[in-house]
């Protein structure tokens, strides 16, 4: 029994690993792909750019409840492969797609079947005892870094092979993923565990809404959505603005998106367990949010290759922000609706990854065409720049103004 679990964590962490790869694999190739597609310039094709990355997070956002819910009635092994041969589907799609409509066909497969990180985590509550729990939810962390960090470095690489050969690596990634689980992995969730489907507790909002009982986490939500939406400045524009304004290749924008992953799982790894007890939770948020803010603004600015490498590092020094944020937040939750936080965060993160893509990159696409009243290729970090400083004082402020302690 003990082997069985080990290996089928293994999977699950593979799982991850190859979904977060996929995606990091594909991004340095984008931007060509689309201004070959559409024939335009990258500037331009950012606007198409930030269209598919909104309608996979519509979708995930619709649809991760109901899959979710899905696998408490039917269990977590046929939609975990479900989503693996979803994603092997949109990459053979990305790979063939003759036309940008078939790369948003492509990418609303993938957000109907992206579920697996919600559902991976559900088969490690499965299996896991009260003393590997956290130890084994660490692993969704460790893949996610390390897939950001693997996957736009070999996607940059393969890039310079054919703007074709990411996607063709992803498919494969995918579908052999998928077959290893349809012959090797156990089903986690015992048949007398299940429950009816319900669409009332599929619901995508459900959770934001019942979090309005607590006046603090209701205002520090809007300090973290001001956090997602800046941060798409960097994870949806990244590869455009460095493409069109220092002529990157996709090596390039690989690499140095890798060493973003690196730096940032380097700070929230190592970084954050000797600042954040020295500074405590809310100067760790203060701190960390004028770093990311920094950050930005000097990217707005660079005139040269070189100085968005070095910028990186005070942007990614603002990486201690975020779970110092966590812990107040859930430290103002009772322990039975930890989980419902943690839902509620990750709702809010699937809305702003709706409307933050549209608004950096066709900020950036407006600042950039010629008929735009000033040049300026940085106005996306700007407006990050200002996000982050408006979620700080917002932190601030609800914070200070906070009567009642916090519950232990």
């Amino acid at each position: 029994m003990m082997d069985k679990r080990h290996a089928a964590v293994g999977f699950i962490f593979i799982t991850l690993l190859i979904d977060v790869m996929g995606w990091g694999l594909i991004i340095p190739v984008m931007p060509d792909l689309i201004a070959q597609l559409k024939h335009i310039p990258v500037n331009e094709a950012s606007s198409y750019g930030s269209l598919l990355i909104s309608m996979y997070a519509i979708m995930q956002f619709v649809c991760a409840p109901i899959i979710g819910n899905l696998s408490d009635r039917f269990g977590r092994r046929p939609v975990i492969l479900f989503s693996l041969f979803g994603f092997g589907v949109d990459y053979l799609f990305l790979a063939f797609a003759p036309t940008y409509g078939w790369l948003f066909v492509g990418r609303t497969i993938a957000g109907i079947t992206g579920a697996s990180f919600t559902t991976a985590a559900a088969y490690i509550a499965d299996i896991s005892t009260p003393e590997t729990r956290a130890k084994n939810f660490g692993l969704i962390g460790a893949a996610f870094g390390l897939g950001f960090i693997i996957g736009p470095a070999i996607g940059g690489q393969l890039g310079s092979l054919g703007l074709r050969a990411p996607f063709y690596a992803a498919a494969i990634l995918c579908l052999l993923n998928w077959l290893y689980g349809y012959f090797i992995l156990p089903e986690s969730l015992d048949k007398e565990n299940r429950r009816k489907f319900e669409w009332k507790r599929a619901n995508p909002v459900g959770s934001l809404l019942h979090l309005k009982k607590y006046p603090v986490i209701s205002g520090l939500m809007f300090s973290f959505m001001l956090i997602y939406l800046a941060a798409h400045a960097i994870q949806s524009n990244w590869s455009y603005f460095t493409m069109y304004r220092f002529h990157w290749n996709e090596r390039m924008v690989g690499y140095s998106l890798a060493l973003v992953g690196l730096l940032m799982a380097a700070v929230q790894a190592g970084l954050i367990r000797i600042v954040n007890p020295k500074l405590g939770n809310q100067r760790s948020v203060y701190i960390g949010l004028f770093c990311y803010s920094v950050g930005l603004f000097l990217f707005a600015f660079a005139t040269q290759s070189w100085m968005m490498y070095a910028f990186l590092v005070p942007y990614c020094l603002g990486g201690i922000a975020g779970p110092a944020l966590q812990a107040i937040l859930a430290g103002h939750v009772p322990p039975n609706e930890q989980g419902e936080l943690q839902g509620a965060l990750t709702s809010l993160m699937s809305l702003t990854s709706i409307f933050g893509p549209l608004i950096m990159n066709n900020l950036f696409y407006y600042f950039t065409k010629s008929t735009a009243p000033v040049y300026f290729p940085g106005a996306s970090f700007l407006l990050g720049g200002i996000f982050m400083l408006g979620s700080a004082v917002i932190a601030y402020y609800v914070l200070r103004s906070e009567k009642k302690p916090a519950i232990a």
